[in-house]
Parts: C-alpha cells; structure tokens; sequence
C-alpha cells in the first residue's frame, strides 16, 4: 500500500478549477447605494488588479461608486480609467468600432496630452470621459482625418489627388465621429470628481 494517498481533494497541488465571478452583479446595479462594505472592496481590488478592464463594465462600477458618494472610491476609479486609456484600451475599443478606417493613434495621443495640459480635467476623475470630449470639443477628428487622409503611404507612395485625399478624410471622420458618439453615449450627464 502507498503512503500517498489517491485522493488529492486535499492536496496543496490539488486545482481549485475555474472560479466563477461576476464583477457586478445584478444586484448591485438594482440598488447599488446598499451594496456590502466586502462587495465595495471586491470592485476596488478589481479595478486595482486591473480585472476590469472594458468601458461598459468601468462604467458598471462607477455607477455604483457615484452612488455610493464615498471618498475611498476615487483614487481606485480614478487609477483605472488612466489605466483603460494609456494601455491602450480605449484605443482597441475605438478600432474595433472603426474597421473600414481604424482610429487614429495620433488623434488620441493628442487629446491625452491635451487633457493633462487643461487644468480643468481635475473636475473628473473619469480621465476617458475626458479624452474623449477633448476630441469631439477640439474638433481633433476632422483635424487627424485630413492629416492621415494627405500622408502618401496612404495612397502606396504616390502623391494624392485633392479629391482623393477630401474622400478618404470624409470617410475617416463620418467612422471615427460615429465611433467617438457611441463611447460618450455611456454617459447621459458628463461625471464629476465624484463619478456623478
């Protein structure tokens, strides 16, 4: 007989399996000014370990922390949508909005810098809020689309026709516009330092 024992149930090398998670839960969107103090530092930990990481469940959670009303849940909520914005999240889910014309990176690096250069950016800690109405207030689409739209590696090195380069920028802005107004749709009313 084998001092190991066939069951590894107990076993530190036994697997916990998959673990099933809902980072939001029915629930909490329902009433979420009665979520748990353990629910509010689970969403916490998610945003700081960087688990959630899409717009639709970042806005998910600050619905819930701008109803909370609690200063413990800035620094958390402000990290990460700094951290959605520059590891190139929001970049990926504009270009995947965009596929015919893929946003622009320079269009968006702009409006990044833009907005830690404008002293009122402090009114929010959404900084994806805010990047995305730099573009849209700073007209920096149709700015990038006419930019891109001239570049000769557009055109396979050859130099472009006016009209040519006035379709292709047309067509840019009509994607990229389309796309930018289906992101800020995500907020009826623009959200303050406190997420409301």
């Amino acid at each position: 007989m084998s001092t190991y024992s066939s069951s590894s149930q107990d076993s530190i090398y036994s697997s916990p399996g998959p673990q099933q998670y809902a980072v939001v839960t029915q629930g909490m969107m329902s009433n979420p000014a009665s979520i748990s103090e353990n629910d509010k530092q689970q969403l916490m930990q998610a945003l700081r370990t960087h688990r959630v990481n899409t717009l639709t469940e970042l806005r998910r959670i600050e619905r819930i922390f701008a109803s909370l009303n609690t200063a413990d849940v800035t620094a958390p909520m402000t990290a990460a949508w700094a951290y959605y914005v520059n590891s190139n999240n929001l970049l990926n889910e504009l270009r995947g909005l965009t596929k015919n014309y893929p946003f622009s990176s320079e269009c968006l690096d702009e409006a990044k810098w833009q907005t830690t250069e404008d002293p009122s950016s402090s009114r929010s800690w959404n900084y994806c809020w805010l990047v995305l109405t730099k573009i849209k207030n700073q007209g920096l689409i149709t700015k990038h689309a006419r930019l891109l739209a001239r570049k000769p590696t557009m055109w396979g090195g050859q130099t472009p026709t006016a009209a040519g380069v006035e379709k292709l920028a047309t067509a840019c802005i009509k994607e990229w516009t389309r796309a930018l107004d289906q992101m800020l749709r995500n907020w009826s009313t623009p959200p303050s330092t406190t997420g409301r």
